[in-house]
């Protein structure tokens, strides 16, 4: 049997410049090209505002990065087009059609794709369904979280989002309480397929916490806390912040980057906290199973999210999570020993973590919360479904 051909579209993917940015597609895409039976071009439109914002170091470190790179063992192609930021956001689907479209002609007219994918709802949605009706060929698109919680609401891009889940062949969820926000957005279920997100479990699992502990520089002797993601009010990371001030010897540990550090900071000094709270910045993935088997538990207050790659990766390290109880959430933590689900409320975060630290779960009993979890499930559910939609 010939190989499946697959163009997909992820504005979100790594790169030496933002090498944390969609680690789970490539992940994914690695494991998709280890199969053997895809022949996947993957595509990383890359945003550049006009002069003079393009002058900004980030975007001239993007604006450097090489238009073709194989990475990973995936090769990738990296198309421009121009971004406005701030205001722009219902211009960038019709500008990565127009940067991907004559790259996407020329490849196919030189071996014909199968299915033309999307890894986000937006911008890469709208944008593949365009050139998926340009080249008369079938669309997958994928949700994951803030692609339909944001993006799908927003009044500049909430009728592009409706459209392209009601023009795709195909489409997936991360889970099922974000399948039934599409359906409630107007998309129809039918054509709805859960697709939960894969692990490596090999690197994700329980390691020893002391030398874990003394790796980072942390006490061995105190409960830590442990956060990761984007440091942006959606994450929460102030409620964990608000919850620390009533664990008295805790520390909170928070990986990542984000516009409300200072704001973070601010709080925890107010609150008097400062001391017992740990900024590490952006950590690099692979290292991020030190950081989640230090911690006692794992925090994330989100006020939305899909299915949380953070806390399948902190279960699978034995980490129990205390979140909110949004759908996936609420999918995913059926057991008391693998965590707590509690409002965004510092004092209601506080009590959780208290239950966990009085009674700590086995971390084996944790880590068998996602047992079932890997890339190589996820990859081979991922093909499956592009075949069904490139039969017909």
């Amino acid at each position: 049997m010939s190989k499946l051909r697959v163009l997909s579209l992820s504005t979100l993917y790594p790169n030496d410049v933002t090498p944390n940015f969609g680690v789970f597609v490539e992940r994914q895409m690695q494991a998709v090209m280890k199969r053997g039976d895809v022949d996947l071009t993957m595509v990383n439109p890359l945003g550049i505002p006009p002069f003079p914002l393009s002058r900004h170091p980030r975007y001239r470190a993007l604006a450097g990065l090489p238009a073709e790179e194989l990475r990973g063992g995936v090769p990738v192609l990296r198309p421009r087009f121009r971004l406005i930021p701030g205001i722009g956001a219902r211009f960038n689907a019709a500008a990565e059609a127009k940067a991907v479209l004559p790259l996407a002609r020329r490849l196919h007219a030189g071996q014909p794709f199968d299915v033309i994918d999307a890894q986000f709802f937006y911008p890469d949605g709208p944008a593949a369904v365009r050139i998926g009706q340009a080249l008369g060929l079938p669309v997958s698109i994928k949700a994951r979280g803030a692609d339909i919680h944001h993006w799908g609401k927003d009044p500049a891009t909430a009728r592009q989002v409706l459209q392209a889940g009601r023009a795709a062949d195909g489409l997936l969820a991360v889970a099922q309480g974000l399948a039934d926000d599409m359906v409630e957005l107007g998309m129809p279920r039918e054509r709805i397929t859960i697709h939960r997100t894969g692990l490596n479990a090999d690197l994700f699992r329980p390691y020893d916490r002391k030398m874990c502990r003394d790796q980072l520089g942390l006490p061995r002797d105190v409960p830590v806390l442990a956060t990761v993601g984007a440091l942006i009010p959606r994450k929460g990371q102030g409620f964990a912040i608000d919850a620390l001030a009533q664990l008295p010897d805790a520390i909170l540990v928070l990986a990542g980057k984000g516009e409300d550090e200072n704001a973070l900071k601010s709080q925890a000094e107010r609150l008097g906290v400062a001391e017992r709270v740990r900024f590490l910045g952006a950590v690099p993935h692979g290292e991020l199973p030190v950081l989640l088997n230090a911690a006692d538990v794992f925090v994330l207050p989100s006020a939305s999210e899909g299915l949380a790659n953070a806390w399948v990766e902190a279960l699978a390290c034995g980490t129990p999570v205390v979140t909110t109880p949004i759908p996936g959430a609420q999918e995913l933590i059926t057991d008391p020993a693998w965590g707590r689900l509690v409002p965004r409320d510092g004092t209601a975060i506080a009590a959780a973590v208290s239950e966990l630290l009085a009674d700590r779960p086995d971390p084996e009993t944790v880590r068998a919360a996602v047992a079932e979890y890997s890339w190589e499930a996820n990859a081979a559910a991922l093909v499956a479904h592009w075949w069904r939609l490139a039969r017909g």
